[in-house]
């Protein structure tokens, strides 16, 4: 199965069912895994402005099909940060935040 079958698959599904864990794991790898981590474990959060995933040192913004973590930003690669927001915006797997995530910065 190809990303992009895997995606529609999903989207169609609407649930991230045990089959369709390990299809996508089997096209994503480790970074499939760690995505998967992330949506298990609530660290995928929406905000009103921007959903955010918490990292292993810091948490990155990822908006549509952008990151700004260092493998997104450097590299050009699909992080493991996207693949967990895009799970949890089909599978509604999102911990929801009623503010605005650019007043969490203290600036």
């Amino acid at each position: 199965m190809d990303p992009e079958e895997f995606w529609r698959l999903l989207k169609k599904e609407g649930v991230l069912t045990p089959r369709l864990s390990d299809k996508f794991v089997r096209i994503y790898g480790d970074r499939g895994q760690k995505a998967l981590h992330a949506l298990k474990n609530g660290m995928v959060r929406k905000y009103l402005d921007f959903v955010v995933v918490a990292g292993t040192s810091q948490s990155y913004v990822v908006e549509e099909d952008f990151c700004t973590c260092r493998d997104f930003v450097f590299r050009g690669k699909c992080c493991w940060h996207l693949l967990a927001a895009r799970l949890a915006s089909i599978c509604g797997g999102y911990a929801e935040r009623e503010e605005w995530y650019q007043d969490t910065w203290g600036i």
